[in-house]
């Protein structure tokens, strides 16, 4: 029988999988990819097969699935129907926060579940839906193996000195410092890079994984040396509803003057802030190039120089760079974006081909160009899956 791997990435109100299929040799390929989307509001299942094609689009009540163990149920139903005579090997999950020491995919274990409990608060949006979903699995399929990859183990590659904040040290003794986030995203990227754009691989390499959640990375040889994201998933880079990095003493100020709880802060930075703050439109950056409002205009102006801002910095700790990429939604689809990203990064010797951006061409910086940039669609769901075939011996 044929063997599959599926792979899910919980959200607070979304559980996202994809199945793939596992062959005696070669790389995996997707058979199936979709999504369980509005939990406790409209509940959906859209799936396509692994060309594209609408394979299922099911609306239920609220009631009808209402939690990840639920969404979790109509996945198998589906799976089983479509997937007849494959065995299903394994499960890899997306764990947004693997803490200091876990430097590498795991096996879930009830020691391991215990300790990615405890990283609960430096990822609130995140960790406790990928945690609900491993849970749900192991209730329904307690013999099946399941495999956390986590999001900050890329970034273990840095130095001490780069993961530091400049607090007592006894605080950074007790996890207190920069972790990085998006790490399955760059190490697919790193990956990649050897085969689509081989004379950059192994130079030093700024990363834009620009989406919804938006951060960069600097890599030397294909390894992380520096990142935008640090402590938790809020700094770096302006994102859809997240403000980035910010002066820490405006949380004080929100507390001791304007009187918000921790929990209303927390709403704020987390959902109400970023292009949706302020744009006063949305999250969606498609709806803002559309638009002709000026706090449109604004929100996506302050995105472009949170970039072109971290670039510099990332420059400065690679002492120089030699290649950008583009990658996620919004780096992979906005040539607006892009064209305005590399106009500011005219200064670091950077040449835009406007025609091979316009088209999403893999290299979009022109012939000659000191500084090259490019578009490398990230695949996250297919590293996981990678690292779970490896894990299991498959």
């Amino acid at each position: 029988m044929e063997k599959a791997i599926l792979v899910l990435n919980a959200g607070s109100s979304s559980l996202k999988f994809s199945v793939f299929e596992v062959p005696d040799s070669g790389e995996m390929r997707a058979r199936a990819v979709g999504q369980v989307e509005g939990l406790g509001t409209a509940p959906r299942l859209k799936v396509k097969d692994g060309d594209g094609q609408r394979v299922a689009d099911v609306r239920w009540e609220t009631t009808e699935v209402a939690n990840h163990a639920q969404a979790l149920d109509a996945i198998a139903t589906l799976l089983r129907s479509r997937f007849e005579g494959q065995v299903l090997a394994g499960v890899g999950h997306r764990v947004v926060h693997g803490g200091a020491d876990h430097s590498a995919p795991l096996l879930i274990t009830a020691p391991v579940m215990e300790k990615l409990d405890t990283f609960v608060p430096l990822a609130p949006l995140h960790q406790p839906h990928n945690l609900a979903a491993i849970r749900a699995l192991q209730q329904a399929r307690p013999d099946l193996p399941q495999v956390a990859c986590f999001d900050t183990a890329f970034h273990r590659s840095q130095e001490m000195v780069a993961q530091l904040y400049g607090l007592p040290y006894e605080y950074y003794e007790r996890g207190i410092r920069r972790y990085g986030f998006h790490g399955l995203s760059y190490e697919y990227i790193a990956a990649t890079l050897p085969s689509v754009a081989p004379e950059i691989a192994g130079g030093r390499v700024v990363v834009a994984h620009l989406g919804s959640g938006a951060s960069m990375c600097a890599m030397h040889h294909g390894r992380s040396v520096g990142s935008s994201m640090g402590f938790t998933a809020l700094d770096g880079l302006m994102m859809g509803t997240r403000p980035g990095n910010m002066d820490p003493g405006i949380v004080l100020y929100l507390l001791q003057q304007e009187g918000l709880s921790a929990k209303q802060i927390e709403d704020l930075l987390y959902k109400r802030s970023g292009l949706l703050g302020l744009s006063g439109i949305g999250n969606d950056m498609r709806v803002l190039e559309a638009s002709d409002a000026p706090r449109a205009r604004l929100a996506i102006d302050h995105f472009v120089y949170r970039i072109s801002r971290e670039l510099g910095g990332l420059a400065a700790v690679l002492g120089g760079v030699d290649a950008l990429v583009f990658t996620a939604g919004i780096g992979e689809n906005s040539a607006h974006i892009r064209q305005l990203v590399c106009r500011q990064a005219q200064w670091l010797g950077l040449e835009l081909d406007a025609d091979a951006n316009e088209r999403g061409d893999t290299r979009i910086s022109r012939v000659g160009s000191r500084m090259s940039a490019w578009v490398v669609p990230t695949n996250e769901e297919l590293m996981i899956a990678r690292h779970t075939r490896a894990l299991l011996g498959l």
